[in-house]
């Protein structure tokens, strides 16, 4: 009957997750090719270095086998193992003070542990055929703590880039990774669970990635969406914005009777344009969008829908709400002047549901935008100007 130790149960079962690991990984279609490339290293790096351990436990006192195997093993352990702990912070993409710090410290640790290999400084294997600290061996313990406590700094520090509520999780892997060592280099009984920390920190640390990486991208298409639906010379809200917010309502079926739509159209954009530049177009335009906000924002959405029209959707709305946004408007508008117009005019027409129960809307916008242009044609009307021929 097969009979395995603890710890080799430990071994199969921590090199057993790494595997599946791996598979997430490759099943991860978010990730980039040089983020699944640098997390199947990490995981390599810690199974390789978890059978090294294990191969010098296996070995270590067997007078069968040649020596030169048990200390290939132990040398291939205390390199890999501090390059396994440098892989686990790689993941966190950071180019510092403290990741050049770790890459310079695992180089050393790395030459230092090939030359002990031929002169004994590190490991020396004795006549029972067992392995013993060489006379440099508090120097690799040494690198061990540092390197340790630059994984601590940069976790750290890469905790810092997350939210306050998001920097719990990181730590706690942190605090994992570190009790699997301290357990097996500290506590006396020699509970070999360094691997089994490592495994588990890397797991969790997938983990985080992922779920962080989706709720970046999430947010990321939330910003997009912002800039889809926010009209750049403005800040209003776009056209495509205006047209689900019409299409939301048309889609419930009926609109509010307490809804009040505004078209509002720029009097003599072209004019400006023409004559003074489209500076002095955009200054204008600029003007009525605040003009427009600072009369309407209080009570609903403001649009730009086109070069020099906007439409404002307000809820909530009657009679006495729509005729002191109407006044406010033209407060502003009369006070308004900027460095290249002097003044601006804006025509506006309005349809308020309540006077519409059987219009939907779409239709609002249609007797808004009807009343809108006789506003128009009013102003041009008192102004003498021909509209065709200008």
């Amino acid at each position: 009957m097969l009979s395995l130790s603890y710890y080799t149960s430990v071994i199969i079962m921590s090199l057993m997750a790494l595997g599946v690991l791996c598979i997430l990984v490759h099943e991860n279609g978010r990730m980039q090719k040089d983020d699944k490339k640098l997390l199947y290293i990490t995981y390599t790096l810690v199974a390789l270095s978890a059978i090294a351990e294990w191969t010098g436990v296996q070995l270590n006192g067997r007078d069968d086998i040649p020596e030169v195997l048990l200390l290939t093993a132990k040398t291939c352990d205390y390199i890999l193992t501090p390059l396994a702990g440098g892989a686990l912070v790689a993941q966190m993409h950071m180019k510092n003070i403290w990741q050049t710090m770790i890459e310079a410290v695992l180089a050393v640790n790395v030459a230092l542990q090939i030359v002990s290999f031929f002169t004994g400084w590190m490991i020396t294997i004795n006549e029972d055929h067992c392995y013993e600290h060489g006379l440099l061996f508090p120097l690799y313990l040494a690198i061990c703590i540092m390197t340790v406590i630059l994984l601590i700094i940069q976790f750290l520090v890469y905790g810092s880039s997350y939210k306050r509520q998001n920097r719990f999780s990181l730590y706690s892997i942190m605090i994992i990774i570190i009790s699997g060592i301290m357990i097996q280099e500290v506590l006396p009984g020699g509970n070999r669970m360094s691997y089994l920390g490592m495994t588990l920190g890397a797991a969790l640390m997938f983990i985080h990635y992922t779920e962080f990486t989706a709720l970046g991208m999430d947010d990321e298409i939330r910003r997009k969406q912002e800039q889809i639906d926010t009209d750049v010379l403005t800040g209003l809200y776009s056209r495509r914005a205006f047209t689900e917010a019409i299409k939301t309502y048309n889609d419930k079926g009926a609109v509010p009777e307490d809804l009040a739509i505004f078209v509002i159209d720029i009097n003599g954009l072209k004019t400006v344009n023409d004559n003074l530049g489209h500076d002095a177009g955009d200054e204008l335009i600029c003007g009525s969008a605040n003009c427009v906000t600072s009369a309407y924002g209080g009570v609903g959405k403001c649009y730009r829908t086109g070069g020099d029209e906007f439409v404002v959707i307000a809820e909530n709305m009657d009679r006495e709400s729509i005729d002191s946004c109407m006044q406010h408007i033209k407060n502003e508008t009369d006070k308004w002047s900027g460095k290249e117009v002097k003044s601006l005019g804006l025509s506006i027409g309005y349809a308020f549901a309540e006077d519409y129960p059987d219009v939907d809307a779409d239709g609002l916008i249609r007797e808004a935008d009807y009343k809108m242009y006789a506003a128009k044609a009013e102003y041009y009307r008192k102004a003498g100007i021909e509209r065709r021929r200008t």
